[in-house]
Formats: structure tokens, sequence, C-alpha cells
């Protein structure tokens, strides 16, 4: 006989499963912006019980991929350019004080890691892979929030990646991905020449450049 500790685990694990799916489908624009997140739909597509299904989508809410609506229920989220360069103006300051503390905090690992991932990065742009070169950013700025050590900044900058990520699927401005690479390098070269003044500001001149792009391409756009 299953126990309730059993059958609550599995709910669990079902219910993150369904999370970690439909958080996939957002971010590769399966699930568009303004989508429907329906219970019973989702639950008969992805083959699961419903409740697990309602508990990932508030999670999705709770998160900010998905927001409530009026006799629509949940739907996908969009992050508009406005609420983009907000979230960019805080992204600044967290990830100038992330490189800081990746410096004071992290040694060769680091550097070797964000080597490869910068590698990557490179490869994935002669190939032309976007969904790679994406990967290979994104774990840029992985390692070195992690590296940071301080958890508080860590959950503060993987919600600010969330809604980045999520604004990539709701607008259609670009920040040049070979000038990010340059960027990447100033801050590598800065962490791992241990001076994490140089690291803190170049990392917040890879932001403010971001911000900036996102604001002119916003400007010519209207």
């Amino acid at each position: 006989m299953v126990g309730v500790n059993e059958k609550t685990a599995t709910r669990t694990r079902v219910a993150d499963a369904v999370y970690e799916r439909l958080r996939e489908m957002i971010f590769t624009g399966e699930l568009a912006p303004g989508a429907r997140l329906s219970v019973p739909a989702l639950a008969e597509s992805l083959e699961v019980s419903r409740s697990p299904v309602r508990d990932a989508v508030l999670r999705l809410v709770q998160e900010r991929l998905a927001r409530e609506e009026p006799r629509r229920g949940a739907v996908v989220a969009r992050v508009g350019t406005a609420e983009l360069a907000s979230i960019y103006e805080i992204r600044e300051v967290l990830e100038g004080l992330a490189a800081r503390l990746a410096v004071e905090n992290a040694g060769r690992k680091l550097v070797r890691a964000l080597k490869e991932a910068l590698d990557e990065h490179e490869a994935a742009m002669r190939t032309a892979d976007l969904a790679a070169s994406t990967e290979a950013d994104l774990r840029f700025h992985r390692l070195i929030r992690e590296a940071a050590a301080n958890p508080e900044l860590v959950r503060l900058l993987d919600d600010v990646q969330t809604q980045v990520r999520l604004a990539m699927r709701t607008t259609t401005v670009t920040a040049g991905p070979r000038q990010a690479i340059d960027d990447h390098r100033a801050i590598l070269t800065a962490i791992e020449s241990g001076d994490a003044t140089a690291a803190e500001q170049a990392a917040r001149a890879h932001i403010f450049r971001l911000r900036t792009v996102l604001l002119q391409q916003t400007e010519t756009a209207e």
C-alpha cells in the first residue's frame, strides 16, 4: 500500500517535471506571450492529472513568467521594453557587485570556467547557433553570480535573469552578440587579474551598454 508521504513525494516530482516543461516551453516560444495556461488543456497535452499542472502554473505566476487575467486565468507574461530598461538599471548594480565578490571569493577554477563559457560563446557565434550562443552567455553570468557566494544576490540575479530571458521572447530589440563577447572578455580579464574594482566596472559597463542599446532601439522603433 502506498503511504501518504510517498504519494506526496510522487505528486511533487510530477509537479516539478511539469513546471520545468512549461518553463522550457515559454523560453523556447512554444508557449507564446499571452497564451492561456489552461490547466485542463495542459494536463491533457502533457498526459498528467490536473493537480500537478495547477501547482506548476501557480509557480510560474509566482516567478512572474505568467500572470492572472480576469476571465482568462493564467497567461504567459510579457515584458515590455520600458519594463526591461528598468530591470537593466537594477541588473547593472547587481552584476557589478557579483563580479566584485567573485574576485574576492573565487580562484583559478572560476577563470577556467569563464574561459570555457567564452570559448563556447565564440564557437556558437561562428556557426550562427543562436541557442548555444544564448546558453553560453547565460552560463558566463551564472558562473560569476554563483562565485559571488552570496545566496541573496544569487536569488535576486536569478529573478532578473528570468525576466531577461522572458523579454527575449517578447521584444525584438537586440544588443549586439559580438560586442557582448568583447564585454565578457573585459570582465574575464579583470577577474583573472584579481582586480575587484575593475571587474565591477567592466560588469556594470556591459549591462549599461545593453540598456543604452535597448533604449536607442526602442526610440527608433517608436
